[in-house]
């Protein structure tokens, strides 16, 4: 109950730090859905995307 308490008084109190607590957590959200995002999605095509296929169709040469 303390915990809960002293995240109120420090963040949700006044209306302009709600704002900004509100704006920096949809930042730091957006980043990590995104993050997380790409990651399962390489995951399911890994050996399917291009960087990982390039070096079968890149011209070596033998100089």
């Amino acid at each position: 109950m303390a915990l809960a308490k002293s995240v109120y008084n420090l963040l949700f109190r006044r209306t302009s730090t709600f704002a900004i607590t509100i704006m920096v957590g949809a930042v730091f959200f957006e980043r990590m859905f995104d993050q997380g995002g790409d990651a399962i999605f390489e995951q399911m095509n890994r050996g399917k995307l291009w960087k990982h296929i390039k070096h079968n169709y890149e011209n070596k040469d033998e100089e």
